[in-house]
């Protein structure tokens, strides 16, 4: 019979602190779950498991930022006060993916919802890399480099009469364009770049 043995490092997260047992993965699962529910309920941060909501609390507490307490509007509050938006991927390459827009009666409306309430609205962006659970690599871009291409890539879509599935709008921000355009502020390989961002 085939048995495995937690790892030294691991036993102490792994004991019953009630029954002092070793706990199986998933019992343990299953109390870290509850426990981050619990967490997120007494600091208003709502579901950690709705879309990215736990990517959002973790990157809000990385970079010093007040968790929205709500999930319409800004993800975040800076030091500053001011609404920020966040934006995650697991990808090899730092991205962004901008959906679920909705559509406005004409394109001047559209413009208008886009600066004012959907993306000048938030002064920076901030995009985020993880890979297995860890910020790899995070970057800030001004509000108006997001939204001089969003109003690029936006309005052939808009003005297209090709019908979709889904008539909400969307676009994509690639790497090479966050590369150009926005500041990286940490780098998991580059310790430097670490005085904005905590991850202890």
């Amino acid at each position: 019979m085939n048995t495995e043995t937690p790892s030294t490092n691991s036993q102490e997260h792994l004991m019953d602190s009630g029954e002092n047992e070793i706990l199986s993965p998933e019992k343990e699962f299953s109390n870290l779950f509850e426990r981050m529910y619990e967490i997120c309920i007494n600091n208003n941060w709502g579901d950690p498991f709705s879309y990215a909501r736990s990517r959002e609390i973790h990157m809000s507490n990385a970079l010093h930022h007040k968790v929205a307490e709500t999930f319409s509007g800004a993800d975040a509050i800076d030091q500053d006060g001011n609404e920020v938006e966040y934006k995650s991927t697991t990808g090899k390459k730092i991205n962004a993916t901008y959906n679920g827009i909705s559509v406005q009666p004409t394109w001047d409306d559209q413009v208008k919802y886009l600066t004012e309430k959907k993306i000048g609205r938030y002064k920076h962006h901030y995009f985020t890399r993880y890979e297995n659970g860890k910020i790899q690599e995070t970057w800030r871009m001004d509000a108006n480099d997001v939204l001089n291409l969003a109003l690029t890539k936006l309005k052939p879509i808009y003005e297209s009469e090709k019908k979709r599935k889904d008539p909400r709008l969307g676009f994509n921000i690639t790497h090479k364009y966050i590369y150009k355009n926005a500041t990286q502020i940490y780098n998991r390989e580059n310790e430097s770049l670490t005085n904005s961002i905590t991850l202890s």
